[in-house]
């Protein structure tokens, strides 16, 4: 059984699978188990999110706590990820 999880862990795109999760509160489909801040920005905008790809983008941790996700950072996305992009220096 452990060699059947390492074959799975040294295959990359054998475990991947849609899910869906929230980018402002609006449900976005992504490939997961993991994908790029620039790869949720771009999905969410093709999927009709009010966001551009120069956006900052937040991850919500829960607790009121946040962490900024880089264009080029990989984060694990699941059915419970919630992220929020705003847009950059927006304190007019």
């Amino acid at each position: 059984m452990e060699a059947e999880a390492k074959d799975k862990e040294e295959k990359p795109g054998q475990t991947e699978h849609l899910v869906t999760i929230h980018v402002n509160n609006k449900p976005v489909q992504i490939k997961g188990p993991k994908a790029t801040g620039l790869q949720i920005k771009q999905a969410a905008i093709a999927q009709g999110v009010s966001i551009q790809p120069n956006f900052q983008l937040l991850e919500e941790l829960g607790g009121g706590r946040t962490k900024v996700i880089a264009d080029g950072d990989e984060v694990h996305v699941n059915d419970q990820s919630r992220f929020v992009a705003i847009a950059p220096d927006d304190n007019s």
